[in-house]
C-alpha cells in the first residue's frame, strides 16, 4: 500500500469496532488500525536467532551422545534444571538405585540418594559450582547399592543455558569404574605382600632396569648398605658399588641385560666395613615382547655358612672316636646311678636318661661307622680316577667306577632300610615264594653263619605265595640269621623252616591282635645262649641290643617287627635260657600264584632331545644340579635351572618355552609341590618329574601326582632319569 509517498508492504494490528445508535443499535463500524511492522521484524529476527540456537544446542547434545557412545558411556541423564526434572536412561537410574520406570519424573534429590553418604555432599557442591561457574563436571564418587554392594563410578557433564543466561540443562554421562577400581586395590594389595615377602627373606633382592637404576629392593638390601629406600631408589649399581666393585662384574651386569642368567661368588663389603663371602645370582627379566627390560638380583651371605661348614667338617672328623667316648662316659654314668638305691625316684629317671643317649650314641656310632666306610671308597675310587686320567691312563679306571657305584649302592641300602624302619619308605609288594628266597639265599647264610655252625633248611613243600617285598624279607631274614649266629659264639644249630599253618588269636602271644586265617611260617631256631625273661620283654625295643657297644645298633628286631605289621603279619618269639630261640615271622597266604622273577631288563637306550625341547631344573644341591644339567645338556635339551622355588618362579611366569619341569620335592622354602601348583597356574598341564630322597610309593599312594606328573626317588642312574624325562615330554606321567 502507498505509504510515505511510495508503495511498500506494511504490517497492520486492525481492530473493529460496532457503533450503536441511542436505541442501542449498530450504526456503523469503527476501524482502529495500528503499524507493526517494525515489531514483527525484531519478532521474526529473535525467531530466527532462537532457531539457529536451538539448532546449535541440538548438534552439541548429538555430538555429546556420539562422543559417550564411542566411549562406552555406562549411563547417561539429561536435568532440566528450572523444573528439576532428572531424565536418565535405565543403567544410570539402576546405579543410583533408582525404579528405571521412574527415571523421567523425579527430581536429582531422588539420584542423590544413592550417593553414598560420604560423597554425596561432596558431589551436591560440585554441581553447585559447575552450574554457577560454567565449568565442566568431572567426579568420581561410590554409589550405595540396596544390597549394600558398594560401587565406584567417574561421571562428566556440563550445564547448558537459556538465552537469558540462565542454568537451564545439564547433560552428562557416567562410567562404572568398580571392576578398575578393584583391580588397582589386588594390584596394590600384591604389591604389599610381595614386599612382605621379600622383606621376610634372609637374602638380598633387588631388582634393576636397563638404565641399571634399582626400582626395587627388599630390608636385607637396604640393611646391607645402610640405606633407607629413597635413597636407593632409582641409583645405579655403579653409584651405589663404586667403580672398583662395578668394574669387578661389568661383564656379568651385561650378559644378564643380554638375557643370559648368571651366578658368581664375591666378596662384598657390609656397611660395618668387613668383607663378606656372598654368592650373587642375576636373573633376567623379560617383557611381553621378549625384550630384556632389567634384571633382578639375588645374594645369598654364605659367611656364616662356610664357617658352619669348616666346623662341621672338623666335628664329622672326629666323630667315631667321640661318640665312643661319650656312650662309655654314659655307660659308666649309668652303673653309677644304679648303685645310689637311697635316690631311687630320681635315679631311675636318670638311669633312663643314660640309657637312651647311649641307645642313640650307639645308633649313630653304627650309622657314621658305615657311612664313613662306604665314602671311603666313593672318594678313593674317585682319586684314583683323577690321578689316573690325569697320567693318561684311562684304560685302567674301570675297577675304581666299579668300587665307587658299588659303595654308593650300599649306600642307598642302608638309607631305604633306616626310611623303612621309620616308616618313611613304603613296601614294594609283590607275589612271592618264600621257598624260593630261601634257597636263592642259601649260600649267603652259609657264608654268614661260618663253618662252627651247622645250617639246616626245613622248607615245606607246596608253600603258600605271600605278597610283600622281597628286599625287605631278604633284610629279615638275614638279620634273624646274624642274631642266632651271635648266640652261638662256640657253635651249634641253626635251622630256617617254612610251612603253612592257620592261625586265631590263641595260637600265638604278640603285641598286636591276630586276625585269624592262612599264614606262612618263616622261622629261625638255634641251640644258642637264649635269652631270659627280662631281655625278652625288651627284645622288640628300638635300640635295645645286648651286643658290646659298636657291635649292633639294636634295630635289627625292631625293623623285622615293622616289617611284619606292614605286610600285615605277626613276628612271635620264644626264648629259654642255656636252651635256645626260635623266632617266627608270620606273612598273610596270597590266593592267587607268585609270578615268575622278572627277566633282566635289556639296557637302557638314552634317548636324546628331538627339537630342542626346554627343560627347567629346580635343585638345591650343587652337585645334583650340575649333574643333571649336563646330562640335559649332552641330550641336546635346551637346559635351564634355579637353585629354589624363589628363584624358578620368574621364569615360569615369562614366556620362556618350557617342556618339562623337574624338581626336587625337599626344596628350601616352598617345597617342589608348592612349586608345581604355582607353575601350572600360569601354564596349565605343564609336565612335572618330582625327585625325591623320600618314599616315592607312599607319596604316589597319598595322592601326591596329578595328571602330567611323575616321580623317581633318589639316588638314581642317569640312564634312569634320561629315560623318564623323554618319556615326559613324550606321553607325560
Amino acid at each position: 500500500m502507498p505509504f510515505a509517498g511510495r508503495l511498500c508492504d506494511v504490517w497492520l494490528d486492525l481492530t473493529y469496532s460496532p457503533v450503536r445508535d441511542e436505541s442501542g443499535n449498530v450504526a456503523g463500524i469503527l476501524v482502529t488500525a495500528i503499524e507493526t511492522g517494525e515489531r514483527r521484524r525484531l519478532a521474526m529476527e529473535f525467531e530466527r536467532r532462537s532457531e539457529a540456537s536451538l539448532k546449535a544446542q541440538h548438534e552439541s547434545e548429538e555430538r555429546l551422545q556420539l562422543a559417550l557412545a564411542a566411549a562406552d558411556a555406562l549411563g547417561t541423564w539429561d536435568w532440566d534444571i528450572s523444573e528439576d526434572r532428572f531424565i536418565a536412561d535405565a543403567h544410570f537410574a539402576l546405579l543410583h538405585g533408582v525404579d528405571p520406570s521412574l527415571s523421567r519424573q523425579l527430581p536429582i534429590s531422588a539420584y542423590l540418594e544413592g550417593v553414598h553418604p560420604e560423597d554425596r555432599a561432596m558431589v551436591a557442591r560440585s554441581i553447585k559450582h559447575c552450574i554457577t561457574h560454567g565449568t565442566e563436571y568431572a567426579e568420581e564418587y561410590r554409589l550405595l547399592q540396596p544390597d549394600d554392594e558398594l560401587r565406584w563410578v567417574y561421571v562428566r557433564g556440563r550445564c547448558y543455558k537459556d538465552r537469558h543466561g540462565r542454568p537451564k540443562r545439564f547433560l552428562g554421562a557416567a562410567l562404572d569404574l568398580t571392576e578398575r577400581k578393584r583391580t588397582e586395590q589386588a594390584l596394590r594389595q600384591s604389591q604389599t605382600e610381595l614386599q612382605l615377602i621379600i622383606n621376610a627373606m634372609p637374602i638380598l633382592i633387588s631388582y634393576v632396569d636397563r638404565e641399571e637404576r634399582f626400582r626395587l629392593n627388599n630390608s636385607a638390601y637396604l640393611d646391607w648398605y645402610g640405606l633407607t629406600p629413597q635413597e636407593l631408589y632409582g641409583k645405579t649399581i655403579r653409584e651405589v658399588l663404586g667403580e672398583e666393585a662395578y668394574a669387578a662384574r661389568a661383564q656379568q651386569i651385561a650378559d644378564a641385560l643380554a638375557g643370559q642368567p648368571c651366578s658368581f661368588t664375591v666378596q662384598m663389603d657390609h656397611r660395618d666395613g668387613r668383607p663378606r663371602h656372598s654368592l650373587i645370582n642375576y636373573l633376567p627379566r623379560h617383557g611381553a615382547d621378549g625384550a630384556v627390560n632389567g634384571f633382578y638380583i639375588f645374594v645369598i651371605d654364605e659367611t656364616e655358612s662356610r664357617k658352619t661348614e669348616e666346623a662341621l667338617r672338623n666335628l664329622n672328623e672326629t666323630l667315631e672316636e667321640r661318640v665312643i667316648a661319650r656312650t662309655q662316659q654314659l655307660a659308666e654314668a649309668n652303673h653309677r646311678l644304679q648303685s645310689e638305691m637311697f635316690e631311687r625316684e630320681r635315679a631311675e629317671e636318670a638311669l633312663r636318661h643314660a640309657q637312651k643317649m647311649e641307645a642313640v650314641g650307639q645308633l649313630t656310632g653304627g650309622i657314621a661307622h658305615d657311612f664313613n666306610n662306604m665314602l671311603t671308597g666313593i672318594l678313593g675310587s674317585l682319586d684314583l680316577m683323577q690321578r689316573y686320567i690325569a697320567a693318561g691312563r684311562t684304560d685302567e679306571i674301570g675297577r675304581f667306577t666299579e668300587a665307587a657305584v658299588s659303595s654308593a649302592n650300599r649306600a642307598a641300602a642302608l638309607t631305604h632300610r633306616l626310611l623303612a624302619f621309620s616308616r618313611r619308605q613304603s613296601l614294594d609288594r609283590k607275589p612271592l615264594d618264600a621257598n624260593d628266597l630261601v634257597h636263592s639265599l642259601e649260600d649267603l647264610l652259609s657264608r654268614t653263619t661260618g663253618d662252627h655252625i651247622v645250617l639246616r633248611l626245613q622248607l615245606a613243600s607246596e608253600l603258600w605265595p605271600v605278597n610283600t617285598d622281597a628286599s625287605q624279607l631278604e633284610n629279615a631274614l638275614l638279620n634273624l640269621v646274624i642274631n642266632a649266629r651271635d648266640a652261638m659264639p662256640e657253635g651249634g644249630e641253626l635251622i630256617v623252616e617254612t610251612a603253612n599253618v592257620y592261625l586265631d588269636a590263641t595260637d600265638i602271644n604278640t603285641l598286636e591282635p591276630v586276625k585269624a586265617g592262612d599264614y606262612v611260617m618263616i622261622a629261625v631256631s638255634d641251640n644258642g645262649s637264649g635269652m631270659t625273661p627280662a631281655v625278652l620283654a625288651k627284645a622288640f625295643d628300638p635300640f635295645f641290643t645286648t651286643k658290646p657297644i659298636g657291635q649292633g645298633t639294636g634295630l635289627g628286631l625292631s625293623m623285622i617287627y615293622g616289617f611284619a605289621q606292614q605286610s600285615g603279619g605277626h613276628l612271635n618269639l620264644d626264648s629259654v635260657p642255656g636252651q635256645g630261640t626260635r623266632v617266627q615271622l608270620y606273612l598273610p597266604r596270597l590266593h592267587v600264584s607268585p609270578t615268575q622273577p622278572p627277566e633282566t631288563p635289556e639296557a637302557f637306550v638314552v634317548p636324546p632331545a628331538i627339537a630342542g625341547e626346554t627343560v627347567l631344573l629346580v635343585e638345591d644341591e650343587p652337585a645334583v644340579r650340575m649333574l643333571v644339567l649336563d646330562l640335559l645338556q649332552a641330550l641336546g635339551y635346551t637346559a635351564l635351572e634355579a637353585r629354589d622355588a624363589v628363584t624358578a618362579l620368574p621364569v615360569l611366569e615369562s614366556d620362556q618355552r618350557i617342556d618339562l619341569l623337574v624338581t626336587d620335592v625337599g626344596l628350601p622354602g616352598m617345597n617342589g609341590r608348592q612349586l608345581a601348583e604355582i607353575a601350572r597356574q600360569h601354564r596349565p598341564g605343564l609336565k612335572v618329574l618330582f625327585m625325591t630322597g623320600y618314599a616315592q610309593k607312599a607319596a604316589e599312594r597319598q595322592g601326591f601326582l596329578d595328571q602330567g606328573m611323575d616321580m623317581v626317588a633318589k639316588p638314581f642312574s642317569l640312564d634312569l632319569l634320561a629315560n623318564k624325562i623323554r618319556t615326559m615330554i613324550n606321553h607325560g606321567s
